[in-house]
């Protein structure tokens, strides 16, 4: 299994944290979100991450060959539209390795192995989204509306709150059969006027509309953590703390 992660933003909201690095190299308790991320890959049996860079590259780059994590390898793509699009285009970049299974995770997606597992147990349909649910939500959340069955019907942060039943923590898997799907909507995507200001969760809310081959896991009650803003960090900094103290990760 294959990872993709989307790791081409500089993050601004958290400067000056990343006037100079970008924000999945920010420290957290000793070590970057983007080893955290590969240690829990690694630990649900991921063999390959392909890290998309954009914002100082060659220091993700340097952070990837100083690493030593067992089971897996890594390598990088350089989406040279980073500051000029969102991150469709870090997907459009990295299309040739949607061939086969494989996942995408946000790069400033903190979660514990224990996700990663759920996911890929899980993951019945050609593309499947991991899901929380909290007793609100605010603007900046990924809200999602599912299904009795849990398969997805929308996914945007401007749903109205009335029909909305949990947040997309931004880690999905897809079959080869969704990854063709996902990387043929990426192009169409792309090719419209607004495409490079489109987020690829709202292509995969064009798919979920479209054909109902978007199912979801539910990863409730499991520790994860988004990295936008500097509360943010101190948050992770506490819940990674924690990992360390019981060996998780």
């Amino acid at each position: 299994m294959k990872a993709i992660i989307l790791s081409a933003g500089q993050g601004k909201r958290l400067m000056p944290l990343t006037e100079d690095r970008p924000k999945c190299l920010i420290d957290l308790s000793g070590r970057t979100l983007l080893e955290w991320q590969i240690r829990g890959l690694a630990a649900a049996g991921v063999t390959e991450a392909v890290v998309v860079t954009g914002f100082r590259a060659d220091r993700v780059e340097e952070a990837l060959a100083a690493m030593d994590v067992p089971g897996i390898t890594t390598r990088t793509l350089y989406n040279p539209f980073y500051a000029l699009a969102d991150n469709t285009a870090s997907c459009w970049v990295a299309r040739a390795e949607m061939s086969g299974p494989f996942l995408i995770l946000n790069g400033d997606t903190l979660f514990e192995p224990e996700i990663a597992r759920r996911l890929l147990a899980g993951a019945t349909k050609p593309i499947t989204v991991t899901i929380d649910a909290k007793d609100g939500y605010d603007a900046d959340d990924m809200k999602v509306r599912t299904d009795a069955d849990g398969n997805l019907q929308q996914i945007g942060k401007t749903l109205p709150l009335d029909i909305v039943n949990g947040e997309s923590i931004g880690f999905l898997c897809f079959s080869a059969e969704g990854g063709r799907r996902f990387a043929a909507e990426v192009e169409r995507t792309l090719r419209t006027p607004e495409g490079l200001r489109r987020w690829y969760l709202s292509v995969i809310d064009t798919i979920a509309k479209a054909d109902g081959s978007v199912g979801t896991v539910s990863i409730q009650g499991l520790e994860w953590g988004e990295m936008d803003f500097p509360a943010d960090v101190d948050s992770n900094r506490v819940l990674t703390a924690g990992w360390i103290d019981r060996s998780v990760g």
